[in-house]
């Protein structure tokens, strides 16, 4: 029993170390092409639900995205809605998961306070309307104080990038 598991744990070192941590008896059974990437394909060896399988692809999806640097998402709000137009939170969200490369994950509990607070400040406004699937929806747009205030932390972050540039470039030779 014992060599059957560590045999399992080794079979799943290339395809992913996280499930064979977490799923000692989960089993590889072979990769499968789907749309162009192999996909590991698994067989359970004892009497598991087939969710658990989602479950791992799921786990191993959410751990390749990487949260929203704090004291960012404001600003990409406000970008977002300069550029495409009035969006509703869900449509924003995926905007800026999908112009961060699918690098970032906008949480909807950090995006809504976010929404609220810029709203409170003026920067954007909002009204209802419906969605692509017809469903009543908040929509947000931003007002001339958000472009403002938009042209102003744009400035500020792109000092601060400079700033962490310089350090980042510096040598031991620079210090001399």
């Amino acid at each position: 029993m014992m060599r059957s598991s560590k045999c399992c744990r080794l079979s799943f070192r290339l395809a992913n170390r996280e499930t064979a941590l977490l799923f000692p008896r989960l089993r590889r059974l072979e990769t499968g092409a789907t749309g162009g990437k192999e996909q590991p394909r698994y067989l359970l060896s004892s009497h598991w639900n087939c969710e658990i399988l989602l479950l791992v692809a799921k786990m191993k999806d959410a751990k390749q995205k990487t949260d929203v640097p704090h004291g960012t998402l404001g600003l990409m709000v406000l970008k977002t809605l300069d550029v495409i137009g009035p969006l509703n939170g869900y449509a924003i969200a995926r905007r800026i998961e999908q112009i961060s490369g699918d690098l970032l994950a906008v949480n909807q509990g950090t995006l809504y306070p976010v929404l609220l607070k810029l709203e409170q400040e003026g920067a954007i406004a909002s009204e209802w309307g419906a969605s692509e699937n017809n469903r009543r929806a908040r929509f947000y747009r931003v007002s001339r104080s958000g472009r403002k205030l938009l042209q102003a932390e744009t400035r500020e972050w792109e000092q601060t990038t400079a700033i962490l540039g310089r350090f980042f470039e510096l040598t031991a030779e620079d210090l001399t």
